[in-house]
């Protein structure tokens, strides 16, 4: 069965108007794995003339000769997949020799990291055909695509990189947030659509897994803990593919998942040493898949207060209930397992997930409630309190929010619990502070009593239009 096609129309938009405009484009594309960068770009070249080739880890020279393969089916010249060039500028010499139009060409080198690391010199042979010809023919499209945003950033985007100031647009490519992920279950209630969110995340395949015949529970079991399910090894292909020493990031990313945050507490639990600890971090973070977090008061923060979060939804659920259990999961099976690991803390799991919701929809609301101010979204801990979400708006006024996904028995008593954890903010610019109360379900009654300071918002809320 075909997979449609779902959201991306400003990314889309974007590439339609390079090709549409008089001159040529040049146009990095780059984002974390299996976020949909390469089915963006196929959907693009769609009826386009397009030469794709999907860079991989081989000898440079194997590349060279798969690029002319690819080229002689995008020009329709089948004696190009006979040559033998010697280097990446007899390659591009070909395709620009024999291009002729009448329109543009798309030529895109995706998973350009590993092209460019079996030919070092490719950036400085694109640059000097960007240079020479492709910038002033007005024929030329050309899309660099990687996963690994850190190289893209330093060896296309940065300073240093060869073709530093030539691009035209630039897309990093982000997972779909949460309504655009409710988008591929449309179907399912409010509820699962958070819930599936709170596992897939925002990426398309990961979605795509979970089956609008079943129940939440049912696609948990039948993707994660089933031994022969895509998602049960995931993570395994995934961080194999990018890392080495992958044992190690194993360990950080179970400990991060089982509430091991901080560096003293990661290189415990892992037994790596604090300053080794950094590189593992950065390389994590660079994949998009951690995340730094700190107090939010407006403040610079100390680093003795910086949490590492998960970022990757699927990741996160894995780390914290397959990966521990896997030998568990394969004896006993996905019922059993899904019935003893999962359900007796899923609940509880989808709670801080819920919270992580509500900060992303933060800048939603304050659109639709016409906030104009610059504005930061984060959260707030020390050792007396902890602030699910913040707010901090550069208009003087400060948000901050406490969620409930559970069924709320008192709405007074959560509006009391709210009050306590805003006299224990700090507040260091005397900022007005605003109150905000999340929950799965609409209060009623004296949650919402007329004259309330507190903006109260449920579900249906946080997915309205």
């Amino acid at each position: 069965m075909a997979i449609r096609f779902i959201g991306r129309q400003s990314e889309l938009a974007v590439l339609e108007n390079a090709y549409g405009s008089a001159g040529s484009a040049f146009i990095p594309i780059y984002g974390r794995r299996r976020v949909g960068k390469s089915e963006l770009i196929l959907q693009f070249i769609r009826n386009k003339p397009g030469l794709y080739f999907l860079g991989k880890r081989a000898p440079g020279g194997l590349q060279i000769r798969e690029f002319l393969q690819a080229a002689s089916v995008a020009l329709n010249e089948p004696l190009l997949a006979e040559l033998s060039p010697r280097n990446w500028t007899d390659a591009l010499r070909v395709i620009s020799e024999r291009w002729k139009g009448p329109g543009k060409i798309v030529i895109v080198l995706d998973e350009f990291q590993w092209t460019a690391d079996a030919n070092p010199e490719l950036p400085s042979v694109l640059q000097e055909f960007w240079d020479r010809q492709w910038a002033a023919s007005g024929k030329v499209v050309l899309i660099l695509c990687g996963s690994f945003v850190g190289f893209m950033e330093r060896a296309v985007l940065g300073k240093k990189s060869p073709l530093y100031g030539r691009r035209t647009a630039q897309i990093l490519l982000k997972p779909f947030g949460y309504r655009e992920s409710a988008q591929f279950h449309p179907s399912f209630s409010l509820e699962d659509r958070a819930r599936t969110y709170f596992i897939c995340g925002g990426i398309p395949p990961y979605l795509n897994c979970f089956s609008t015949d079943r129940s939440v529970e049912m696609n948990i079991a039948a993707n994660f803990l089933n031994e022969f399910a895509t998602l049960y090894r995931e993570p395994d292909f995934l961080l194999r593919e990018e890392l080495r020493d992958i044992e190690n990031y194993y360990g950080i990313l179970l400990a991060i998942a089982t509430g091991n945050a901080t560096n003293h507490a990661i290189s415990k639990q892992t037994g790596i040493g604090e300053r080794s600890l950094h590189y593992y971090l950065k390389q994590l973070t660079e994949l998009g898949y951690l995340g730094r977090r700190y107090p939010l008061t407006g403040e610079q923060p100390s680093l003795r207060h910086v949490r590492y979060a998960i970022e990757d939804p699927m990741l996160r659920f894995w780390f914290r209930f397959v990966y521990p259990h896997t030998s568990f999961i394969q004896q006993m099976g996905s019922q059993r397992a899904l019935k003893d690991l999962v359900r007796p803390d899923l609940e509880a799991y989808f709670g801080s997930c819920f919270e992580r919701l509500c900060r992303e929809t933060l800048p939603h609301l304050y659109e639709r409630e016409g906030v104009t101010a610059p504005f930061d979204v984060g959260e707030y801990w020390d050792k007396e309190t902890q602030i699910d979400v913040v707010g901090y708006r550069r208009d003087g006024w400060t948000d901050l929010g406490e969620c409930k996904w559970g069924d709320v028995k008192s709405g007074r008593r959560l509006l009391d619990e709210l009050e306590a954890r805003v006299a224990r903010y700090p507040n260091p610019r005397n900022a007005t502070i605003g109150r905000r109360i999340f929950t799965r379900k609409a209060l009623t009654g004296e949650g919402r009593a007329s004259g309330s300071p507190v903006r109260c918002h449920s579900l249906r809320d946080l997915y309205a239009e």
